[in-house]
């Protein structure tokens, strides 16, 4: 059982509203360590009798040493081990252990809380404090660990984790920056790092006894923006748990996090953790600038193919060589196929084809462009998914010229048919059919050593560009003629 939802299912907390709050509690718990100074662990009650106890995830805090190094995920205790739990899922009441633990590498104290959904306790939270590590008695630390018991206690209560899911890649962690404030808005506390990345947005002294929304507004170079910041710590303070926000001032990006703080019996307050984002902001912002410019191009492009097209088949109708004027029309196609490509890279946000996308509007153009008619019909099985751009293109010319030349030179004038393009896997390779039941091959054909623009340019772009073969032979049925286009596994489609 690898992931967190089948651990939680082996235990009794096998509802998905009870299991998606445990989820929610693990994506947010890093928090919960950081404030701790200590290890955490989630532990659900077997079905079995016996009273048995499985860990079903942990997480050990970045701002001191561990006092839990081994794993314990998938263990199992009982007996007098698990007689804390038991105390805490049936009682329902955080329980602290008097003795500390001698057994690891250092002393440890452990307290168990209940983790509590719809007022139902579906498992039990493990505290263990690694008693090894001596700390000055700092402003800091017992902000710290005033704020984690807080936590622990809207855990009990279940009003912790917020309903929705924090993004905790993103999210600011406790070392970034943290500000705790009263039940009127007004900071009691801030980290050294908060005040530093309060600084950078332009706020002139400490933040302490102030109204940190006004100031937060204040900072913001955009009004609107500042008033949904500040919004937002007012919400926290009234108990709502807001999204992250961003405040850019005129020097620098702060993001901001805030939690409501009303434990059982505790003030009320909130908690807000501060990140500087500038540089992450800063390359957001390129990026999305050299997103557009390269689909813009990819526009731009698309265009001029498109006039190049248009200029080309002008230029065939006043042919009066039918040579000539076909040699133009196989040209037009050609470069309409490109264009294709071009149009679908331009409206991706990635450097990636929906080839199935591309082809169904390629094939309609091969009805334009040939001499067969409605007689002879198209159609496509399988996917290829998307591929990268420097594959598709190669790829989609090379399917185009396939089936022109089974449009063209497969079936008599006038005599019905079907052409077949088929996309499958074999191993970690991509197969592609181009398949007909028209007339075959010419006896002796040799597709090697032909002289045919068409095939000359198939082999170019599969061989060259693709790395891959090609195979041409008679189809499973009999009749007609099959073309195979081997890939290798750097062609294949994303998953």
């Amino acid at each position: 059982m690898n992931s967190l939802s089948e651990r939680l299912t082996r235990g009794t907390a096998s509802g998905p509203a009870q299991i998606d709050h445990c989820r929610r509690l693990v994506a947010d718990w890093q928090l919960l360590a950081d404030l701790s100074f200590a290890d955490l662990t989630l532990w659900v009650p077997l079905p079995q009798p016996g009273g048995s106890w499985w860990c079903v995830a942990q997480v050990r805090p970045l701002t001191a040493p561990t006092s839990r190094p081994e794993d314990l995920v998938g263990v199992e205790v009982a007996g007098e081990d698990a007689h804390p739990f038991e105390v805490a899922y049936l009682e329902g009441r955080p329980v602290t252990e008097g003795a500390p633990d001698w057994s690891g590498p250092a002393p440890r104290r452990r307290e168990v809380v209940p983790v509590r959904h719809d007022g139902v306790v579906v498992a039990v939270l493990a505290r263990d404090t690694n008693l090894a590590v001596t700390r000055a008695p700092s402003t800091l630390e017992h902000t710290y660990l005033d704020i984690a018991a807080d936590l622990c206690l809207m855990v009990s209560a279940g009003t912790f984790p917020p309903e929705k899911l924090q993004d905790a890649e993103m999210s600011p962690r406790v070392g970034d920056g943290l500000v705790r404030l009263d039940g009127r808005g007004r900071a009691v506390y801030a980290s050294p790092n908060a005040l530093s990345a309060y600084r950078r947005i332009g706020v002139a002294g400490d933040v302490v006894g102030r109204d940190l929304g006004e100031v937060t507004r204040a900072a913001a170079r955009e009004r609107v923006a500042g008033e949904e910041v500040a919004a937002g710590i007012a919400a926290a303070v009234a108990g709502r748990f807001p999204g992250p926000m961003d405040v850019e001032a005129a020097s620098a990006t702060m993001l901001v996090r805030a939690l409501p703080l009303q434990a059982p019996g505790g003030e009320a307050g909130a908690l807000v953790l501060v990140r500087d984002v500038t540089d992450v902001r800063r390359r957001d912002r390129a990026l999305l600038s050299k997103d557009a410019t390269i689909r813009e191009i990819h526009h731009r492009v698309k265009n001029n193919l498109q006039t190049v097209a248009a200029l080309l088949r002008l230029q065939a109708r006043r042919m009066t060589v039918p040579a000539a004027r076909d040699a133009l029309e196989e040209s037009v196609r050609r470069v309409a196929s490109i264009a294709v490509v071009h149009e679908t890279l331009a409206g991706s946000r990635e450097d990636v084809v929906d080839v199935d996308q591309v082809l169904d509007q390629v094939l309609p153009m091969l009805g334009d462009l040939t001499s067969v008619g409605p007689a002879a019909r198209t159609r496509r099985t399988g996917s290829f998914g998307e591929l990268p751009a420097a594959t598709a293109t190669p790829l989609v010319l090379a399917v185009t010229e396939l089936l022109h030349n089974a449009a063209e030179h497969a079936f008599p004038e006038g005599e019905p048919g079907v052409i077949e393009l088929l996309a499958e896997r074999t191993g970690d390779d991509l197969l592609v059919r181009v398949r007909d039941d028209g007339r075959g091959l010419p006896v002796g054909f040799d597709p090697s050593v032909s002289e045919g623009l068409g095939l000359q340019i198939v082999r170019t772009l599969v061989v060259s560009e693709l790395g891959g073969s090609l195979h041409m032979g008679v189809p499973p049925g009999g009749r007609g003629t099959e073309v195979v286009l081997t890939l290798p596994g750097a062609g294949l489609p994303r998953r």
